[in-house]
């Protein structure tokens, strides 16, 4: 049975470009699909050349009454069917408008040249959609390549496309929190290495700077109390039937502290067989 990935979101908010990434790790992409034609899409993926990895964007009419009918329709055939829905804030998206010089779908009248009324009406007739969406990327501060960093991190899979994707992220409090988080602690309680002039320029990727981090008995605490619920939680969440999980660790500025912790947690994670993979958002900020 084929495995489907359908992207829903925001006009202008990267549905077409995650559509592209998806294609480029061997994904067969259909972009700007009507819903519709969902049905016609998983006959010919279970036909006599069977499709492994589907990508489904769905066109500007995914709003309508017949979607989330249709994506339970497409559950009942499908070995996995992932929703991914894409936003962004109303001054990112106008702000791309006005890049593109395209006109939002539903724009009327003044609203071409100022489409924040037409943004404001799409999402929310988007709500319920996005309400019922498996993953939501903010894609805000997502540049492109950004953008393809997380989408090869949640859906590069293994051949059996089955367990369950861990991704472990850092970020600096003082960025902003991760919208796309399942799961966040924060690291600062620990000493930070920001403070110690000789390891102010480096990163917690760096081996001074994590052996100050995780040197301190309250890291050491942390991890093992981290390491033991995650073991209890991981499998807990693959029996009902996440497959992508993101955990983040959060310090100030996301350059010390979570780094080096983050990359102790995949350590942690690897060496009891689970797939982890670690993310730096800020470190280079």
């Amino acid at each position: 049975m084929p495995r489907f990935l359908v992207i829903a979101g925001l006009s202008g908010a990267g549905r077409s470009l995650a559509s592209d990434h998806l294609e480029d790790l061997g994904w067969f992409a259909i972009d700007n699909l009507p819903i519709a034609l969902v049905p016609k899409v998983a006959e010919l993926a279970r036909g006599q050349r069977p499709l492994r990895r589907c990508v489904l964007t769905l066109g500007s009419d995914a709003y309508g009454d017949q979607t989330l009918p249709m994506l339970a329709w497409l559950r009942s055939q499908a070995a996995e069917v992932t929703l991914l829905f894409l936003e962004a804030s109303n001054e990112v998206l106008v702000r791309r408008y006005d890049q593109t010089r395209r006109r939002h779908p539903l724009a009327e009248g003044g609203d071409s040249h100022h489409p924040i009324a037409a943004i404001e009406r799409e999402r929310e007739l988007y709500a319920p959609l996005r309400a019922a969406a498996d993953l939501v990327l903010d894609t805000s501060e997502v540049n492109i390549h950004e953008l393809r960093r997380h989408l090869s991190t949640r859906f590069s899979v293994s051949e059996d496309g089955r367990s369950m994707q861990v991704t472990l992220m850092s970020f600096g409090y003082k960025h902003g929190l991760p919208l796309d988080a399942d799961l966040v602690f924060d690291c600062r309680f620990l000493p930070n290495p920001h403070w110690v002039e000789e390891l102010r320029p480096m990163s917690g990727l760096d081996a001074p700077v994590s052996e100050y981090v995780l040197g301190k008995r309250a890291a050491s605490a942390f991890l093992t109390r981290l390491d033991d619920m995650l073991t209890t939680l991981l499998p807990a969440y693959e029996s009902e039937g996440k497959t992508y999980l993101t955990v983040a660790l959060g310090c100030t500025g996301g350059r010390h502290r979570s780094v080096a912790m983050v990359e102790q947690v995949a350590r942690n994670l690897g060496g009891r067989g689970l797939r982890a993979t670690p993310i730096h958002r800020d470190v280079a900020k």
